[in-house]
């Protein structure tokens, strides 16, 4: 079965590729009406027994926006970026040194723009302005790099960023981490003082993770809303032109330079917002969380969903968060089963990387899909072919 052409994830493919732009859309919105609901009315065959459902589901929707802004650098432009995370820390750091009263930097008040309740929404554009333009300052001088060559700089920039948050302990106090970072205040009451993205709401279904979840879910609706713009674009077709081929993309006319730096920027500030999201939500920012393992876990969704196809990243998003919160508690032979993530997931690529190494739903080039379907048509009427003429 050499093309795939009787898999089962073809024929998924098949039937999604043949559905109209406004019956994707009908289909979009009760897949992601299904998802925002499923913390609420969670079967019992998918509930996480040794963890809140509605806390896997906010690191999900965490690690779905940063899939997205990978899927822009790895999948659309063909940026082989290992360090991706470095971009992640900068996002969250940002948040914590502007909220959290252990930084120097602290910026909350009593009143205004930094107050208690708007000083998480206030940064959260300053995260990714701040993220961006680090993925600016760092793909200037690097992404005339290729290959290797630009995952060995990418991934020393995500350990440059890590170690610059463990040794700055004046700044960013070090090991020990900024505690208190800023969150949403709503929807303050007398049961929830703080507003219910708080940690301290942590009972029933409605808790702060299903809170901060339906949060993120909004905010990959909004990003998957503008990359699929940008896709359809000029950019986006000048992005896979340069992944397909850079030299010929180059004779062709395309600055590759240019929107090489672009998705880079782009995918930068995305990693940035994920960063500010967990910040908030977690409420503490330390160095250790922004590792490469990390690093490369985020790479690993976009590997097993399917690099280039952003409904695919979010589904591997859900599988390397879901996966090991799932097996959390199970145990086998004495092992806890959800302590072997890392094992699974190496498992799950090597298999993968020999049966389907373009991952699970890969991405189709409609613009070939439609060149064979004008080739079936003209084949099909050629008597309308010669009257032209």
């Amino acid at each position: 079965m050499s093309d795939g052409t009787a898999s089962p994830w073809a024929k998924v493919m098949d039937w999604w590729d043949g559905l109209n732009r406004p019956q994707k859309w009908v289909f979009g919105v009760v897949l992601f009406t299904g998802l925002a609901l499923s913390p609420l009315f969670t079967p019992g065959f998918i509930d996480t027994p040794g963890i809140s459902f509605g806390g896997t589901m906010a690191q999900f929707a965490m690690i779905a926006i940063i899939a997205i802004g990978l899927n822009v650098v790895v999948g659309q432009a063909g940026l082989l970026d290992l360090g991706y995370v470095g971009f992640y820390a900068v996002g969250a750091y940002t948040v914590a040194l502007l909220t959290s009263p252990e930084s120097p930097w602290n910026q909350m008040s009593a009143s205004g723009f930094f107050s208690t309740p708007w000083a998480w929404v206030s940064c959260l554009p300053i995260a990714m302005a701040i993220t961006a333009l680090s993925g600016l300052i760092l793909g200037t001088p690097t992404l005339r790099l290729r290959g290797d060559y630009l995952a060995i700089v990418t991934l020393g920039f995500g350990e440059i960023i890590r170690l610059l948050a463990d040794n700055l302990s004046d700044v960013t106090n070090g090991p020990r981490g900024l505690n208190e970072v800023a969150f949403p205040h709503f929807l303050e009451t007398e049961q929830h003082p703080e507003g219910v993205f708080s940690v301290s709401n942590s009972g029933g279904d409605t808790n702060y993770g299903t809170w901060w979840f339906w949060l993120g879910l909004v905010l990959v609706v909004i990003i998957l809303l503008l990359v699929g713009n940008l896709e359809r674009s000029r950019v986006g077709r000048a992005w896979i032109a340069v992944r397909e081929d850079e030299d010929a993309a180059e004779v062709m006319g395309v600055n590759a330079f240019k929107f090489k730096l672009w998705a880079f920027t782009i995918g930068a500030a995305i990693g940035g917002l994920s960063g500010a999201l967990y910040a908030g939500q977690v409420q503490y920012v330390a160095p250790p969380t922004f590792n490469i393992i990390n690093s490369m876990l985020f790479l690993c969704a976009v590997v097993l969903g399917g690099q280039g196809n952003k409904l695919g990243v979010i589904l591997g998003a859900f599988i390397i968060v879901y996966l090991p919160n799932r097996l959390l508690g199970v145990h086998f032979l004495g092992i806890d089963m959800g302590n072997l993530k890392y094992l699974f997931f190496g498992l799950a690529l090597v298999v993968l990387m020999i049966f389907r190494p373009q991952g699970l739903f890969p991405a189709r080039q409609h613009l070939l899909t439609y060149a064979k379907a004008a080739r079936k048509l003209l084949r099909a009427n050629p008597t309308d072919m010669e009257s032209a003429k």
